[in-house]
């Protein structure tokens, strides 16, 4: 994670200061410090060419074992994406010599995947590195592609036929293109921190975000930069296809900007809906209080998936599980991360079953212990809620008001996907936090979302989460104008109205559970929760006004 990137979405003091700057959530990997080692020990590295649809050409790197016994025949890894191209992941850097992209460099390295005899396998989606095309943000052209890879790595004289995908964020993206394929050669899929439903980064229940301009740009300068002066020729001319190809610049920032959800642009995207009634088995990761790619769209994905699911859930930001910080702690927390993903490999790739025993859902709260469990969520109960009622002007600036619970008499979970229905006298734009409030005020805001009045009316999700009230504490909903600046992280495109909006009638339904019999497994407090708590901490004292509106049913 060392690659800096340019910043698209506005995020917390906090997060900016551990992180780099992302694009569409999509972190790089590791950078190369020299042209030396740009084809990992151990790794035999060769290209190739094959056709997707529309007449595009794709280019792949592979990476296979040195010292792999003739006909050997290896289960493969693939990965398909934008960050592949062989100057750089995000645009050049500066090499000397072209070679393989370091992406994925820590699966070998710290996975040992050569050395376990898998071949790894980075396709250039459409659009970048040496493939031709337009970038088509996991839409036909790029399902195409995905699909496509699939066929060629699934068939290679040294594949075994069975293929498995691996991504980080866009590339996490396309291994669940993958999965929605049904493709009978692909045997599992990893995702780290993807982006559940396109449509959701983009615009928030009808208000658009400051992604829908700066992320198409981003792309569009990937897309073009510049490839390695020895590369081949006819990599050199399959990376210049849309600096040749200028109307197709064009159509990547109209299909960023489309607004209507249930225009055929968004529809072809609908990554959840896509997934109804795949069996790929499934291993991901997501961080509740991702400032990129946001649990947003998690909760219908599987739902509508039917295969093995498996997953790490928690407080951390945009990381991969093996991400250390300088002082030697994991991001998320927890180890063992490459041990579990090819245990898991090993087991739909290669038939062998693990010989450690991993919970199916390795989950860490806002308390920072993690556990185990087999399906995520689990609640003891389902709660609606009525909100007190009030008002507030749409300003775009800090115009709203606090409801609150009673304290909970014993700790509570709050877990899953809450969500909100809110009736209000005029149409404007709304936006909807959660807070967990400690005896004297102090709160913690650990979910949020937008929304947009349609004929006084608006129900939608917010972000899923898994947070504990502790005994006493309260939860407290703020509602009101859509805000800007820390510490909401706000990258919202918001239209103040300037009208007063009385709300007329609002519900909350959330899953709650009782951490007293959770089943507790290996791992640390993930770094990030305390900063995240303390840069989202603020003093709702003067603000819980009257009586608490609701209860909390585990706290009866």
């Amino acid at each position: 994670m060392s690659v800096p990137e340019e910043p698209v979405k506005s995020i917390h003091k906090a997060a900016l200061a551990l992180s780099p700057l992302v694009v569409l959530g999509v972190c790089a990997g590791p950078a190369q410090a020299a042209d030396q080692g740009r084809v990992p020990e151990g790794a035999v590295w060769s290209q190739h060419y094959f056709p997707s649809s529309g007449g595009v050409e794709l280019h792949a790197d592979v990476l296979l074992p040195e010292k792999r016994k003739k006909g050997q025949k290896l289960p493969v890894i693939l990965s398909v994406g934008p960050y592949f191209g062989h100057a750089g992941q995000m645009g050049p850097e500066g090499f000397k010599k072209t070679g393989p992209s370091a992406r994925f460099n820590d699966l070998i390295e710290q996975g040992g995947a050569l050395e376990r005899g898998y071949a790894l396998v980075m396709v250039d989606s459409r659009g970048f590195g040496g493939s031709t095309g337009c970038h088509d943000l996991a839409g036909p052209g790029e399902q195409a592609d995905v699909k496509a890879a699939i066929d060629w790595a699934a068939k290679q004289p040294w594949s075994s036929g069975a293929v498995a995908m691996y991504g980080k964020s866009y590339d996490a993206i396309t291994a669940l293109v993958g999965n929605n394929t049904d493709h009978p050669a692909l045997k599992a899929t990893v995702a780290m921190e993807p982006i559940w439903e396109p449509y959701r980064n983009f615009r928030s229940d009808g208000v658009p975000r400051a992604t829908i301009a700066q992320v198409a740009q981003q792309y569009i300068t990937i897309a073009t930069s510049p490839q390695m002066p020895d590369d081949s020729k006819r990599y050199r001319k399959n990376a210049a296809w849309e600096t040749k190809n200028p109307l197709c610049l064009a159509e990547i920032m109209n299909g960023y900007r489309t607004a209507d959800r249930d225009s055929a642009y968004w529809e072809a995207r609908d990554l959840p809906a896509q997934a109804a009634g795949t069996k790929t088995p499934l291993f991901f990761t997501q961080g509740f209080t991702e400032w990129n790619t946001e649990a947003e769209g998690l909760r219908e994905f599987l739902a509508n998936h039917e295969g093995t699911e498996r997953g790490w859930l928690g407080p951390w930001a945009h990381d991969r599980p093996n991400d250390r910080r300088p002082d030697g702690r994991l991001q998320v927390g927890r180890g063992g991360w490459f041990k579990e993903v090819f245990a898991f490999y090993d087991e739909h790739l290669k038939g062998k079953k693990p010989n450690t025993t991993y919970p199916t859902f390795a989950v860490q709260d806002s308390n920072g212990r993690w556990r185990g469990q087999d399906a995520w969520p689990l609640a003891d109960a389902e709660a609606e809620v009525s909100l007190k009622t009030g008002e507030f002007v749409d300003d775009g600036r800090e115009s709203t008001y606090v409801t609150h619970s009673e304290p909970v008499q014993k700790a509570t979970r709050i877990t899953g996907t809450p969500e909100m229905d809110v009736s209000a006298d005029t149409d404007s734009e709304v936006q909807v936090k959660l807070y967990d409030v400690a005896p004297g005020g102090k709160a913690v805001m650990f979910d949020m979302q937008v929304s947009r009045f349609s004929n006084g009316r608006t129900a939608f999700e917010l972000r899923s989460t898994d947070w504990v009230l502790k005994k006493g504490h309260s939860l407290a909903v703020e509602i009101g104008t859509v805000q800007p600046g820390i510490p909401t992280a706000s990258d919202w495109l918001a239209s103040p109205t300037g009208k007063t909006v009385k709300i007329t009638d609002a519900h909350l339904r959330v899953a709650l559970d009782d951490p007293a019999d959770d089943r507790r497994t290996s791992g640390e407090p993930a770094p990030f929760l305390a900063e995240y708590s303390t840069a989202y901490t603020v003093d709702l004292k003067q603000r819980l006004t009257g009586s608490p509106s609701f209860t909390l049913p585990l706290s009866r």
